[in-house]
């Protein structure tokens, strides 16, 4: 298929949001995938449908369909016709109005990526913006999940031929064009360690905490730890940190990371809460072993006991058991970096998302060519 013309929206986050992310970073990486292949990506919209609270989301929702009506109004009088409609990251807090009105309108494919469900939010505060996602879930004609945790959720409201799995992805070139000097495993300099997250209340502020306990869990061992991040809970964090065997970089521009990344022989980080962790593929390009907590998506993205080590989610001592293991092993932490730097290469680049995205759009293109493929 030649390229394609994709209408793209993010309700959780505009690719222009001030504010650093993960989910940031990653919707910039597929449209820039998109592009690369071929293809012309046009934002459709840049409206945030996130709400902090469920009672704000009518308010969403009429908004969204204000700018869906405005969006259609110009699409028609451009003659601009899409061949199909993405829309990355959608759930009850950051439903799609947006691209299930303009798909109706122009009778196009509609396609979700990175979507989620929490079927414990079918009552109670985000009822209203469930069952908003769940018809936007419904009216799609393909659906990816960027791991087996949301997989499953989502399997118990989509037809399976609709439900993709799409891995993430991230521009590797930069981590592994860096040079790294692999100590000597029998170097008796401490360890350097790495943790890259922002210093939010929460569960970032959680994961550090989990971190430092860990830290302390392992007093024979020399180590160092470089932090990377800067936000509210700064002081808190950095409060738990030993001054003497810490340094704090603060927030850094993401074109510096892969010289960090490089300098550093592991890299640490709890993810408490979180949907993947961008950062360990991040860290794996880079040919650093990683000790993670094994939460919802990590375990899709690090492959324990091959390049890293993980413990289960909040879990001090398993985390912190995880950590003695490659603290005390030179020759182990080198393994999993080089097999580290091999899973991205051969699974997670921007290359080889291009293909997958491009492959699940056809897929919706196909599916929506179907005569009642909607109403099945």
């Amino acid at each position: 298929m030649s390229g394609l013309k994709i209408a793209f929206t993010a309700p959780m986050k505009p690719l222009d949001d001030p504010r650093p992310s993960g989910d940031r970073t990653f919707a910039r990486l597929i449209v820039r995938a998109l592009e690369d292949a071929g293809h012309t990506v046009r934002i459709a919209s840049r409206l945030a449908s996130w709400r902090k609270s469920g009672s704000e989301l009518p308010e969403a929702e009429a908004a969204a369909l204000a700018e869906a009506a405005r969006v259609e109004a110009d699409w028609r009088a451009e003659g601009y016709r899409p061949d199909v409609f993405l829309t990355y990251h959608l759930y009850h807090k950051a439903p799609d109005w947006i691209g299930p009105a303009l798909s109706n309108a122009f009778d196009i494919p509609y396609a979700v990526m990175e979507a989620s469900r929490a079927p414990k939010r079918v009552t109670g505060e985000w009822a209203f913006g469930f069952a908003a996602a769940d018809a936007a879930l419904g009216q799609a004609d393909a659906v990816g999940a960027i791991h087996r945790a949301d997989m499953g959720c989502l399997a118990a409201a989509l037809p399976s031929d609709r439900l993709y799995l799409l891995p993430p992805f991230l521009d590797a070139a930069p981590f592994q064009a860096q040079h790294r000097i692999q100590p000597d495993a029998s170097s008796t300099a401490a360890v350097r360690l790495l943790a890259v997250g922002m210093m939010r209340h929460g569960d970032k502020e959680r994961s550090y905490q989990v971190l430092a306990e860990a830290l302390r869990l392992v007093p024979a061992f020399d180590w160092h730890l470089t932090i990377v991040g800067d936000g509210p809970a700064r002081p808190e964090i950095e409060a738990l940190f030993p001054p003497h065997r810490c340094s704090f970089l603060g927030a850094l521009p993401p074109e510096d990371l892969p010289a960090v990344y490089a300098d550093h022989d592991l890299f640490v980080w709890p993810a408490i809460r979180e949907a993947f962790g961008f950062v360990f593929l991040e860290a794996q390009a880079s040919g650093l072993p990683v000790v993670g907590g094994a939460t919802f998506g990590v375990p899709d993205v690090v492959a324990d006991g091959v390049t890293g080590l993980l413990a289960p989610e909040g879990d001090v001592e398993g985390f912190a058991a995880a950590l003695q293991r490659l603290l005390a092993d030179a020759g182990l932490r080198q393994q999993m970096g080089v097999a580290a730097s091999r899973h991205i290469r051969e699974r997670h680049t921007l290359e080889a998302g291009a293909t997958r995205v491009t492959a699940f759009l056809e897929a919706a293109i196909a599916t929506h060519s179907k005569v009642g493929a909607r109403s099945s």
